[in-house]
């Protein structure tokens, strides 16, 4: 049976995409998710519907949604960078399924890593860039 890989990762997250052909099944984390639809399985992990819409767009843009049974292993960050993370690996999977979808993905920016990270807290601030409260007396 075929596996198509990706790797994705956001912010702290990276999720390790396995897409086999099939109908619709999702494992995340070794636990299957059920459901009535792709969204609502996708929806029992990541518990918003805009984290779901953005991690399942490579699919809603290439018409491939239900093609394909879903094995994720995610790890760190929180469920917003989770969602990016799988996003980019469904996005790189799905190139190696048909890499005549490249043009589209290419489109819509789903194969770029967003590089934006948290950026790191300087001693005597509070914050990375938040001074403490200006006192005169």
């Amino acid at each position: 049976m075929s596996d198509f890989y990706g790797t994705g990762r956001r912010k702290t997250s990276s999720a390790r995409v396995h897409l086999r052909p099939g109908n619709g099944e999702v494992y995340i984390n070794g636990k299957k998710m059920e459901g009535s639809d792709l969204e609502d399985k996708f929806l029992r992990y990541l518990g918003n519907m805009a984290w779901v819409k953005h991690a399942l767009e490579p699919l809603y843009v290439t018409n491939t949604t239900g093609k394909f049974d879903f094995v994720i292993r995610v790890r760190g960050g929180g469920k917003s960078g989770q969602s990016g993370a799988i996003r980019l690996g469904i996005a790189r999977a799905l190139l190696q399924y048909d890499a005549n979808l490249r043009p589209v993905l290419k489109s819509k920016k789903l194969l770029t890593r967003d590089p934006r990270m948290v950026e790191r807290k300087k001693y005597g601030l509070k914050k990375a860039r938040r001074a403490p409260q200006f006192s005169k007396r």
